[in-house]
């Protein structure tokens, strides 16, 4: 029998609420900073030109999937290790560590191939403008081909976030997130002797810092982390732990897949209305994403605390978990939501917008932040589903979200030539998604025997 880890895991004993807080918050900071280096990036990309901005919007699809493999397969390493360690079995947990860097490893060849053979095409099939299509090639290549950065960086940070030590790896992704955004403007306009790079400039500050943030986590793990080993001695791939990752993981990369499938149909969309439109969503996401990365931050709390204490059978930290989550993401949410509605000129003059562009994003803002009502609900109970290795019922939940009910509507309301109801399908979408993603939480719970609060 596994020998019980000798230290006290405080995600089996600290009051939930103070827990998630605990866990949550270093996390979300540095999201939060990350989110801020996205919308940094298109603030100086924007100032190049409008056709910049829309080319490295059009990208954005794309390099989304990257970030769905690497944080999907980090999912998958978390509820395992997670559970290994809930049960007391380091040995496991070791195994777990490792073998989740090999399937990193394997994923970034799929977006090396992708980086040399599929740029072009991917961005011939959004425009026609030559200086828009050149912007979006330089740039997507160069994220992709050198994209094995975020792939190790992920890793680290989720075995850090595994036992607990969230504080690190909110450090990992602060210094990933600072190179960015110091190296943004000095690589894109040529300052301090460096050579003016433009969009490319952009791209290679990308990677920088998620080569930085790898090293940062390598060390953190190496010095603070010893429930971890990182020695490769003796190991041999286990493909039954792989696959029991990839049940999680997959089911997490096809949602977040989902989300990248869904900007790119919508920047389909869009065009038909004009290429300032796709600028204005893609602006919109960059900003969004400064109100939801706080809440995934959140949610990458949930998942080992819901997996730990599932592996230790305490269903009422279950329950509580859940609960506060919620709570503290419907709150983040609100915040979001009253900024969107009542600044949303001032965002978009950070990007530099025409008359044109404001006409259309003022209303776009508005209309798609009511959606935030209901976004919480569902992240969490999508989350809930997957600490509980149920990955596919959170993969129902993204498509209702961003497929099945989202596009259609969207496709539906373009054809009526009024571009303000399109961006209606965001918050009636959500709301169908609710009326799902709770009910299937539920069955998840009840079925794991975790129901019954002790």
């Amino acid at each position: 029998m596994a020998q019980r880890l000798d230290v006290s895991n405080k995600m089996g004993e600290m009051p939930v609420k103070t827990l998630l807080l605990d866990m949550g918050i270093p996390i979300m900071i540095s999201m939060l900073v990350q989110a801020l280096y996205n919308v940094v990036d298109g603030v100086f990309v924007a100032q190049l030109s409008e056709n910049a901005l829309t080319a490295v919007s059009m990208a954005f699809p794309m390099q989304n999937l990257i970030i769905a493999f690497a944080v999907g397969n980090g999912v998958g390493i978390n509820a395992n290790l997670s559970k290994a360690l809930g049960c007391g079995d380091r040995k496991r947990a070791n195994s777990v560590a490792k073998n989740g860097l090999l399937l990193q490893g394997l994923s970034y060849l799929i977006f090396l191939i992708a980086g040399i053979f599929a740029v072009e095409p991917y961005m011939r099939a959004q425009t026609d403008n030559q200086e828009i299509l050149n912007y979006g090639v330089t740039y997507l290549r160069i994220v992709l081909c050198l994209s094995i950065g975020v792939f190790v960086q992920i890793s680290f940070e989720r075995f850090l976030q595994s036992t607990g030590r969230a504080k690190y790896s909110m450090y990992t992704q602060l210094s990933g997130a600072v190179f960015n955004i110091v190296f943004d403007p000095i690589l894109i306009f040529g300052l301090l002797g460096f050579p003016k790079m433009g969009v490319a400039g952009a791209a290679v500050a990308t990677v920088g810092g998620q080569f930085f943030a790898a090293a940062m986590g390598f060390f953190l793990n190496l010095k603070k982390n010893p429930e971890v080993s990182l020695s490769y001695k003796d190991f041999k791939p286990d493909g039954i732990m792989l696959a029991d990752m990839c049940r999680v993981s997959v089911p997490s990369i096809a949602m977040s897949s989902i989300i990248s499938l869904t900007m790119f149909l919508m920047d389909l969309i869009l065009k038909n209305f004009s290429s300032t439109a796709v600028a204005v969503f893609g602006v919109y996401g960059k900003l969004q994403s400064f109100v939801f990365m706080p809440v995934f931050g959140l949610n990458n709390a949930i998942v080992p605390i819901i997996a730990y204490n599932y592996g230790a059978n305490k269903p009422e930290r279950i329950h509580q978990t859940i609960k506060y989550g919620i709570l503290y993401a419907t709150g983040i949410l609100v915040v979001g939501l009253i900024i969107m509605q009542t600044m949303p000129n001032i965002l978009l003059r950070m990007y530099d917008a025409s008359d044109y562009m404001m006409s259309i994003g003022v209303p776009a803002f508005r209309i798609i932040s009511t959606s935030f009502v209901f976004v919480g609900v569902n992240i969490v109970c999508s989350s809930g589903c997957q600490a509980f290795g149920k990955g596919v019922y959170s993969l129902i939940i993204s498509v209702i979200r961003q497929i099945a009910a989202l596009l259609p509507i969207a496709w539906l309301f373009s054809l009526t030539g009024k571009l303000d109801l399109v961006w209606l399908c965001f918050p009636i979408s959500e709301a169908i998604a609710t009326c799902v993603s709770v009910p299937l939480l539920r069955r998840v719970i009840k079925k794991a025997g975790m129901d019954s609060q002790k």
